[in-house]
């Protein structure tokens, strides 16, 4: 009586302990068959990351860029614009970048950005010009706070892969005490892109 006694107490915690989905043992002495059935709830992890898309765009390629960005990973966009407009057509827009480069003039930015905390991830796109980021992506950095942010670069280019522009990224995201990943350049290959972000669990 006392040994049965104690096999059903052991029934009893191994009940309360959650237990495995089905378990069943035979005492020696006895013979008493015991089994029961528990559920186990395996609780799904959501992924509660939320990812946002800045960039700065001209000619539109950049534009292409964070528009198939956001189709491959569902992450908001919103495009960085200057508070005064670029003037319209290459080589007019080309001599204002130039000037701004040279005299290290962050321009003012029109884009307002209300609800940045809420984001863990945050990808960068710009063009690659003279080797480097466009002056407003330090207007960014400036006017926002990056802080325990992943920072994503993407660039656009005819030539110069987004290493080119890294160390500028660097500087920026370190400046902010943001973490950055090594980016990515956009040159239409939709299925790169892929590659890129299933490797570095952005998708």
């Amino acid at each position: 009586m006392k040994k049965r006694l104690l096999i059903v107490i052991g029934v009893i915690v191994i009940i309360l302990a959650g237990g495995f989905t089905v378990f069943r043992f035979q005492h020696k002495s006895t013979g008493m068959k015991i089994s029961h059935t528990t559920d186990i709830v395996q609780k799904k992890q959501t992924n509660s990351k939320k990812r946002l898309i800045i960039y700065f765009s001209l000619s539109g390629s950049t534009e292409e860029a964070a528009k198939q960005i956001k189709a491959d990973t569902g992450a908001d966009i919103i495009r960085l614009q200057p508070q005064k407009a670029y003037p319209s057509g290459y080589d007019a827009y080309v001599k204002v970048a130039q000037k701004q480069l040279a005299d290290k003039i962050h321009p003012a930015i029109r884009t307002k950005i209300t609800n940045l905390d809420q984001y863990d991830t945050i990808f960068v796109g710009y063009p690659t010009w003279w080797h480097q980021p466009p002056m407003i992506i330090h207007s960014l950095f400036e006017k926002f706070d990056f802080s325990g942010k992943t920072i994503v670069p993407f660039t656009t280019s005819m030539s110069d892969p987004v290493s080119r522009s890294m160390p500028d990224m660097r500087k920026l995201a370190k400046g902010d005490n943001a973490k950055i990943i090594n980016g990515f350049r956009y040159d239409d290959n939709k299925k790169a892109l892929a590659k890129f972000l299933n490797e570095n669990d952005l998708n």
